[in-house]
């Protein structure tokens, strides 16, 4: 391992990449999603898809100490909890697609996901089918097919929890919550399919002090009575980590 961290700080663009990390937690505590949406576009510009996702992964682990432990009490656990069991579901195929699929595809892949979910949330979609434990499911499966194959788990359950009628503080304990666990879920699988890179591991290791410093300080910075402020920042950071991680910059 100790290798591992050695490689892992010798990586070219390591301090995009941890500038990244600590935006991502930013705006993670303080909107409850996000993290994915402004990581992944930067450091699969810079790092091949899977070390992204696993680094990605193990950093947010942090989480259950900066912001889940607020939020697991005022989150909907029982609703949460099914989103996260059909999440694993969901997550086998998923990881096939990112161990198989050619590193460029995974990329430009990554970017498309964050740009359509970004202009649905610009545009104020909201769904129009009521919640079930059918909606659950698709929504939950969703998450992690999307989330295996590309680290952004988040997506899928932003868009359904954003249109939901819960008010900001319980959407974003419940987005929180099914993020971290989900993140959470994905390295054993990841590591049962043998994707599980150990400088992966290394990396998101190095990771965890500016995700979590971010995390905090922005758990700190939430106001429900600023709901509008939070999404609107989010947007523009998300929005930023798009044009950062085209593939026209090359790697930094």
């Amino acid at each position: 391992m100790s290798q591992a961290l050695a490689d892992a700080l010798a990586l070219p663009g390591l301090h995009w990449v941890v500038l990244a990390t600590l935006a991502a937690g930013l705006v993670y505590g303080f909107a409850g999603f996000g993290a994915a949406l402004i990581f992944m576009p930067v450091a699969t510009a810079i790092l091949e898809p899977v070390l992204a996702v696993a680094a990605f992964s193990i950093s947010a682990l942090i989480s259950l100490v900066t912001v889940v432990p607020q939020a697991w009490g005022q989150a909907d656990r029982p609703a949460t909890l099914e989103l996260l069991g059909f999440s694993v579901l969901g997550l086998p195929l998923g990881l096939f697609l990112l161990a198989r699929a050619e590193v460029e595809l995974i990329r430009w892949l990554v970017l498309s996901v964050v740009a359509v979910t970004l202009a649905m949330l610009l545009l104020g979609w909201r769904r129009t089918t009521r919640e079930s434990r059918a909606s659950r499911a698709a929504v939950g499966a969703g998450a992690g097919l999307v989330g295996g194959a590309t680290g952004l788990n988040g997506p899928v359950m932003v868009l359904f929890q954003l249109s939901s009628r819960d008010g900001a503080a319980r959407s974003r304990a419940n987005t929180i919550c099914f993020l971290t666990l989900n993140s959470m879920a994905l390295l054993p699988a990841m590591a049962l399919m043998g994707v599980l890179p150990r400088d992966g591991v290394a990396l998101g290791a190095l990771l965890l002090v500016p995700y979590g410093v971010g995390s905090l300080a922005g758990r700190f910075l939430f106001d429900p009575a600023n709901e509008g402020l939070y999404r609107g920042v989010a947007y523009a950071v998300i929005a930023a980590a798009l044009v950062a991680g085209l593939p026209v910059w090359g790697a930094a």
